[in-house]
């Protein structure tokens, strides 16, 4: 009898001790699929250093035309999981992504960083970009 319960308490313990690793084990996961936010001024840096980074612009077609950073490629962010794999293919070339204020660009390198891009940065909005911008006809 001694023993059919220490059985039962040995498979328990299993059973549930191991679930819980199995959630923490995912939280770590998603942790490091998380984007890394950095400041505007920190994104001018690498683009000054790094000519092959790709600088994403997750507005809509209208607020790009008012105005965008030079070289920056347009996705609107709800078309972020429908385009990406077609027009950013190198999943560890270096993304810095931005839209107005931040909201946008945080959902969109999150989705970014969720499909296996690697190497996904968010400096927020353009709303905080002290330096030149261009619209379109320029």
């Amino acid at each position: 009898m001694f023993r059919r319960w220490m059985i039962v308490l040995i498979l328990a313990f299993l059973v549930f001790g191991t679930a819980g690793c199995r959630e923490e084990d995912k939280k770590e996961t998603k942790m490091e699929k998380a984007a890394e936010i950095i400041t505007a001024e920190q994104a001018k840096e690498i683009m000054d250093q790094d000519e092959n980074c790709i600088i994403l612009d997750v507005r809509e077609q209208s607020e790009y035309e008012e105005g965008h950073i030079e070289g920056a490629l347009l996705i609107p962010y709800t078309e972020i999981e429908n385009r990406a794999e077609k027009e950013l293919s190198d999943k560890d070339q270096q993304i810095l992504v931005y839209c107005r204020s931040g909201r946008r660009s945080a959902v969109a390198a999150e989705s970014l960083s969720g499909m296996g891009y690697t190497n996904v940065k968010d400096f927020g909005g353009i709303m905080d970009w002290p330096y030149e911008v261009v619209t379109e006809g320029e």
